[in-house]
């Protein structure tokens, strides 16, 4: 159930691509809390395809090549008018230049900028600025702007042991390294990988093995991609 407290969007920097409360990167302002809350937001996914369609062809069987990181983009509003929080400024320009320097700034500790969790209610993504653009919408006679929407793209982070577990890559189609435990037999680890245990005497010739009956602890084997097809 909604708890009737009124959130509103924070952007914490950090230091480490974990986002933990140890990493928190040490700025005058962090987190960074939204003016107004964005109208919306937008979260994209996408998955690439490489069709590999030869001249001459009708058509071919897409292929997956890869699924980039998700990004998040949503609007942040700037106003120094004084209409939303009562407290009139000359210009945004330094509010801007600290937005900046927060999401896009280089941080000699990491040698790189920043890492961002974007909170609202909930975790909604934890990444690095891919993007930032201001749009100026309002102005002072002289010409100073007094209000911005800045548009910001979050680049999606996943750690390493997630992705792995994520991707899963045992395809037969991919090229494998695997260390040999104790218990592992050829076969076995044929089929662990190819589905077919029937690819260990080529297995064993590709990696010159003389006595693959009895396999040393430790010892790291090579199992290249096989044309089912053809085998």
């Amino acid at each position: 159930m909604a708890s009737g407290h009124f959130e509103k969007l924070k952007i914490y920097a950090y230091t480490d691509p974990g986002c933990g409360d140890d990493a928190l990167a040490a700025l005058d302002e962090n987190p960074i809390t939204a003016m107004i809350n964005p109208e919306n937001y937008t979260i994209e996914m996408k998955v690439e395809f490489n069709n590999g369609q030869a001249g001459g062809t009708s058509g071919s069987q897409p292929r997956f090549e890869k699924k980039p990181p998700g990004e998040l983009a949503f609007e942040f509003l700037y106003d120094n008018t004084g209409i939303i929080d009562g407290n009139p400024r000359d210009d945004i320009a330094e509010d801007l230049v600290k937005l900046n320097d927060f999401l896009m700034g280089y941080d000699g500790d990491i040698h790189q900028t920043r890492f961002f969790k974007f909170v609202w209610g909930t975790s909604l993504m934890k990444g690095v600025c891919s993007s930032l653009s201001v749009a100026y919408k309002l102005f002072n006679p002289d010409g100073k702007p007094i209000r911005a929407i800045c548009k910001v793209t979050i680049r999606e982070l996943v750690e390493e042991e997630a992705r792995v577990l994520g991707e899963n890559n045992q395809s037969p189609d991919l090229t494998h390294f695997r260390i040999v435990k104790k218990g592992d037999t050829l076969p076995l680890m044929c089929y662990k990988i190819y589905g077919d245990s029937k690819y260990y005497l080529q297995v064993a010739a590709v990696n010159k093995l003389s006595n693959f009956r009895n396999l040393a602890t430790g010892t790291e084997i090579f199992f290249p991609p096989f044309d089912k097809a053809k085998n």
